[in-house]
């Protein structure tokens, strides 16, 4: 088995709550991709993180969690700024995120700071996320993925709030196209499919993604669970397990982390009824994630998901 590298955001969530009656924010190493990567290393994954960290104690912090979770830093650089903070409120049915700090931390990686022969022997890379509207990450990402040597995996992860306006979503939408059209593997969420397509059905969405090129796309629902366009088969649904949810941080980057992981397993699997397969265990890896509060620290291992669902 290989390794995946996951190129994209690490920083902090302050996640807004209450101790003993007073609003307190809870300190959380996060970003999609972070947690992606942490996902796949705890489902028996190799995973190495590629990206920007902050030259002070936070991303210290960060490189050392990485590194107790097992997942490999050698292409993570430090960068000349403070760690980004993602201020994060639940007031509906998504979470609210605001981002703090100038020039963002995450976004320092440029082309020339690649690891090229990481990145050529990687049998899974995914990009993604928040990182792409950031120049000089995105330029970075487009040549890691022109350097991609095996099976190239995408999340948009759209965060509204880093959009300034319809030219900066018009601008997404056509970073999403590029690196869609030539993607093996393409998972976004409902709340992406909304910002990017309004008005377009989720199965819409699967499908025109395949249309532009994509192997295979997976949409998140929620707890409905998610739905896959693979092959030339029409957009089905895959049902998610039934759980005692507290907690749906990083529900939707654990679904990306147990795709990656069995990719790396067993390679793409035979067919529609195979991914369906597939999806059906990362709904279960989800579900555990929800399970428990925080998103990178929920990562369950397979030993894990196996005894909750007794699989």
């Amino acid at each position: 088995m290989g390794y995946a590298v996951v190129l994209g955001e690490a920083l902090v969530d302050l996640l807004d709550g209450e101790l003993d009656g007073e609003r307190v924010y809870r300190q959380a190493i996060g970003g999609g991709p972070l947690n992606v990567a942490v996902g796949v290393a705890r489902l028996g994954g190799a995973a190495q993180f590629v990206g920007s960290l902050g030259d002070d104690a936070l991303g210290g912090r960060i490189r050392a969690f990485l590194t107790a979770a097992d997942v490999g830093v050698a292409g993570a650089i430090t960068a000349p700024a403070p760690t980004t903070l993602a201020v994060v409120t639940y007031t509906g049915p998504e979470p609210d995120f605001r981002f703090y700090g100038e020039p963002p931390s995450y976004g320092l990686l440029g082309p020339d700071d690649l690891d090229l022969a990481l990145l050529e022997g990687a049998d899974v890379l995914y990009c993604g996320s928040i990182v792409l509207l950031q120049p000089d990450t995105l330029a970075a990402a487009r040549r890691a993925w022109s350097l991609a040597a095996g099976l190239r995996v995408f999340d948009p992860n759209v965060r509204a709030r880093l959009l300034n306006g319809p030219a900066a979503l018009e601008g997404l939408r056509e970073v999403v196209a590029e690196f869609a059209a030539s993607a093996n593997l393409v998972k976004l969420s409902a709340a992406d499919a909304v910002l990017l397509y309004p008005g377009e059905p989720v199965e819409g969405v699967a499908a025109y993604l395949r249309e532009l090129g994509a192997g295979t796309v997976v949409v998140t629902i929620g707890a409905a669970g998610a739905v896959l366009a693979a092959a030339e088969a029409d957009p089905v649904r895959v049902p998610a397990p039934k759980v005692n949810a507290i907690d749906a941080t990083g529900a939707g980057d654990s679904v990306m982390a147990a795709l990656i992981a069995d990719l790396l397993l067993d390679g793409e699997p035979e067919g529609p009824s195979g991914w369906a397969d597939r999806v059906a265990f990362a709904l279960r890896v989800a579900g555990l994630v929800c399970e428990s509060p925080g998103g990178a620290t929920a990562m369950p291992t397979r030993a894990a998901v196996q005894n909750r669902f007794n699989t």
